[in-house]
């Protein structure tokens, strides 16, 4: 016949002596400290294990003095916006914008002024007869 031992352990859950004294099963000795505590010691083989990252440096984090965000605009717009203006000569810098990515078809031939240019963006320029002029 089968032991069922699942219905004995419901059976005996809150029992002052369900495991054996009553003193034990009590505090964080039981389970080897509280938490994380044991981590560089006893509990040592679950971190290599488990949580091989947990311990150490990773990465870095740039001054926030340093970041800049680049704002960035495409062909396919300066195209438009070139149209719209009716202007053969754009400074992108009057927009706001500082970087020309290669997004796009240009269909006139523009004179650019802009901080930076993608690769891409100064073949098509050039292709299409206008210019690149970097302020």
């Amino acid at each position: 016949m089968v032991v069922r031992k699942a219905r004995r352990r419901e059976k005996r859950r809150g029992h002052r002596t369900y495991h054996g004294s009553h003193k034990k099963w009590r505090g964080g000795g039981s389970r080897g400290g509280r938490g994380r505590a044991g981590l560089h010691k006893h509990k040592w083989s679950y971190v290599v294990k488990y949580e091989p990252e947990h311990f150490g440096k990773h990465g870095f984090k740039r001054p926030q003095s340093l970041v800049k965000e680049v704002r960035t605009i495409n062909l396919r717009y300066i195209d438009k916006l070139a149209k719209k203006e009716n202007k053969k000569e754009i400074d992108l810098s009057q927009f706001g914008y500082e970087k020309v990515l290669g997004g796009g078809k240009i269909t006139l031939p523009l004179t650019i002024k802009a901080k930076y240019f993608s690769k891409q963006a100064v073949k098509k320029i050039e292709k299409a007869g206008g210019k690149v002029v970097k302020v």
